[in-house]
């Protein structure tokens, strides 16, 4: 007797996207990756996975400590941004115009932009001008390093950078290593997004710098009137900050524009607070890096799960500011506002 075969039915795994979906799909933006989840099942799971995966942390794996997303307020289960560790160059910045994120692959082999810190001043010969020390344990009390300087929390500090003979375990680059302390990210109903402590963190411990675009004056200003344009009609909050170092003349400073709205860290999602909040911010200068950076030190003993704030300025010019929710005794019922 003859035995019967039975056909086999065509499998979907077999379609080319679902085959190429772990590749392919932590490239898409939420909107793209909702609209190819209705399409199959198989589809559907992958991008739940997906999801899953944004969720458990912001940094798309570039910090060494994971952040993740917490939210029982809504059905938002993430922020999408692109990450960047460091200050980056508008130049560089326009290139990037897509980042994975959601793949089970660390992103170890993803392509990453030249940090800001890396651009220095060069002769003729292509020789940095800013030098920096020789020294091999810069760390250790009484070395003598030239570039010692992160003593206390005053506005400037100084560690070893790019022009040192030192390498990266050198211990006066205490703020060069990412974000250094757990912290969460949080929804909350009033506020949106807001960024929490994981851990107990003690006062002056280094946390995070703020990363994003390094802009120049006119582009913040193009920047700030626009993101002002739509902010107008609500559900919307820029990052764009303006730090202006005063140099020691006192007869000029200089501006740091910080865009971290589309390209930032974990430092976009620090909330404003009337009374001063727990975080203190400070220039750190490193040796043979062109551009300073903005770090936050924790200004008073901060407790687990506890929001992490500080003050974005005193004044405020616009009479229909953004409304303030930092719910402190001081606050002044909107946001702080200043011409860029």
């Amino acid at each position: 007797m003859a035995e019967e075969t039975v056909p086999r039915k065509s499998s979907c795994s077999n379609h080319p996207l679902l085959q190429c979906a772990d590749l392919i799909l932590p490239w898409l933006t939420p909107p793209e990756l909702a609209n190819v989840s209705i399409t199959s099942t198989s589809l559907r799971k992958s991008s739940a996975s997906i999801t899953t995966l944004r969720s458990s942390d912001a940094s798309r794996t570039f910090e060494s400590l994971p952040v993740p997303f917490h939210n029982t307020v809504d059905h938002h289960p993430y922020a999408y941004f692109l990450y960047t560790p460091s200050l980056i160059l508008p130049s560089a910045a326009s290139l990037l115009l897509r980042q994975p994120w959601g793949s089970s692959v660390p992103l170890s082999s993803a392509p990453r932009c030249i940090p800001a810190e890396s651009v220095s001043l060069v002769d003729e010969l292509g020789q940095s001008v800013l030098s920096g020390c020789d020294c091999e344990s810069c760390g250790d009390v009484g070395s003598g390093c030239p570039c010692l300087g992160l003593g206390g929390l005053d506005d400037v500090g100084s560690e070893c950078g790019p022009g040192c003979g030192c390498g990266p375990d050198c211990g006066n680059r205490l703020t060069q290593n990412g974000v250094a302390v757990r912290v969460k990210i949080v929804r909350d109903e009033r506020k949106g997004w807001c960024l929490h402590s994981d851990q107990w963190i003690r006062k002056e411990e280094f946390l995070f710098e703020y990363a994003g675009e390094l802009l120049t004056t006119k582009e913040a200003r193009r920047r700030h009137q626009c993101y002002d344009e739509i902010s107008s009609n609500g559900r919307f909050s820029s990052a764009l900050l303006v730090v202006r170092e005063h140099l020691p003349s006192g007869n000029a400073c200089l501006r740091l524009n910080i865009d971290a709205t589309r390209i930032g860290n974990v430092a976009r999602f620090v909330n404003h607070s009337c009374d001063g909040g727990n975080l203190n911010t400070k220039l750190i200068r490193s040796s043979g890096a062109l551009f300073p950076r903005l770090c936050f030190f924790a200004s008073k003993d901060i407790q687990q799960d506890e929001e992490l704030t500080f003050s974005y300025g005193e004044i405020r010019k616009k009479a229909n500011g953004l409304p303030c929710f930092c719910g402190s005794p001081s606050c002044f019922g909107t946001l702080p506002s200043e011409d860029t």
